[in-house]
């Protein structure tokens, strides 16, 4: 059978019937997110700009019901930190103090975990913006640092710093320090940052990753999938001493929520309602709506704002390394349980992953050139050259 060219790096080994069948699925995507609504019916956008005279004024007051909706969310945290900066304990009140605001606490997966409300106590307002700068700006120098490792991506180099600034820059919003997706996200693309994937037994850099990552886990239990991902690559590579790091952090999260499941059950009536299923299965609306919503993206028309969802997760692809794989794997899977699970009311689960997206647009370029030299066929046999670091890599075959 004929190569592909060199030009279809990652896609290289890729038989032409597959990748002819992938840049189908990728084009319906691209079609179905420039339809596909990233709002609700009946709620403007930002990009929207201000309220039109002509809505009627029961229309508007229905956007201000939902906006305040989401304020209360923010309230309702924002009040825990205060009680705690008062030497209240987070378990003595944060049952009472949800039922009182008409929150679900039944089940117990609608408390949210301590950790956060804890930190933004110690802190205080000044402590909590130097800690959103210092985050976004280690995050912004992990990335620097870890593109510069492949010179085979020098020219995008600082176009993909800077769209990590441009993802991360979202958490120097003072209104929601008290979101915990906010922390939990900026946390994750500085531990994708920091990591380095070791080879086949020869351990990479992950302790400071891990260690950015158990606090993501620590403030928001949907950081686990970024952790199973992570050990799953960790195994792949033969990592050992990597895996049962990550292997014993979801043991120590695992032990930990069912000790805060069991406080919150304490104070749980039967009486209290069961919160609404999260299982609504919005389809492609729910993973474009939750990422663009819930990032900078939101500036943008729902018709350029979806398909630069879609095209930041295939882009990864066009990074022809281990690192490349896993952003496009971590991106797609969080868009997976986004069309699952979610309701409109919880778009801010978005900010878990749409800081980490941001860069995968970068190479966008080259993931499409790829998969379409790859669909061509006929080739003359050939191979990419591989890149220096053999960790960083993928080998096509020539």
């Amino acid at each position: 059978m004929d190569a592909p060219p060199a030009s279809a790096g990652r896609f290289a080994s890729w038989p032409r019937a597959l990748a002819r069948a992938a840049l189908g699925v990728l084009a319906l995507l691209l079609f179905a997110s420039l339809i596909v609504p990233t709002y609700p019916e009946g709620r403007r956008s930002p990009w929207q700009g201000a309220v039109d005279p002509s809505v009627s004024i029961h229309a508007r007051s229905r956007d201000l019901d939902k906006d305040e909706s989401y304020d209360q969310d923010i309230a309702l945290y924002k009040v825990a930190s205060q009680r705690i900066a008062r030497g209240e304990n987070y378990y003595d009140f944060i049952v009472t103090e949800q039922r009182r605001r008409d929150y679900p606490v039944n089940p117990g997966f609608a408390v949210r975990l301590p950790t956060l409300a804890y930190l933004n106590a110690w802190l205080g307002p000044v402590g909590q913006v130097a800690a959103a700068i210092a985050l976004m700006l280690g995050t912004i120098a992990a990335w620097w640092f870890k593109l510069g490792e492949d010179p085979a991506i020098a020219r995008q180099r600082r176009l993909a710093t800077a769209m990590v600034a441009v993802g991360v820059s979202l958490a120097l919003n003072r209104h929601y320090f008290p979101l915990h997706e906010l922390w939990a996200g900026g946390l994750i693309a500085l531990s994708f940052g920091l990591h380095r994937i070791g080879h086949m037994g020869e351990g990479g850099r992950w302790i400071a990753a891990w260690c950015a990552a158990a606090l993501a886990l620590a403030i928001r239990e949907h950081a686990l999938p970024f952790v199973l991902l992570m050990g799953a690559f960790a195994v792949w590579q033969g990592n050992r001493r990597e895996a049962l790091a990550w292997g014993g952090l979801v043991a120590l999260f695992a032990l930990a929520m069912a000790v805060h499941l069991h406080l919150v059950a304490r104070d749980v009536l039967p009486s209290d309602p069961h919160s609404a299923p999260w299982l609504v299965v919005r389809g492609l609306t729910g993973w474009l709506a939750n990422i663009a919503q819930a990032s900078n993206l939101r500036w943008l028309p729902h018709w350029l704002a979806g398909p630069a969802v879609i095209l930041m997760t295939f882009g990864w692809l066009g990074w022809n390394t281990k690192a490349g794989l896993f952003g496009f794997l971590l991106a797609a899977g969080y868009g997976l349980a986004f069309m699952l699970a979610g309701r409109w009311d919880n778009f801010y689960w978005g900010a878990m992953i749409a800081p980490a997206m941001f860069p995968g647009i970068v190479f966008a370029p080259q993931a499409l050139a790829g998969l379409v030299a790859a669909a061509r066929g006929p080739h003359v046999r050939g191979g990419e050259a591989p890149s220096s670091d053999p960790l960083l890599r993928y080998p096509t075959p020539s």
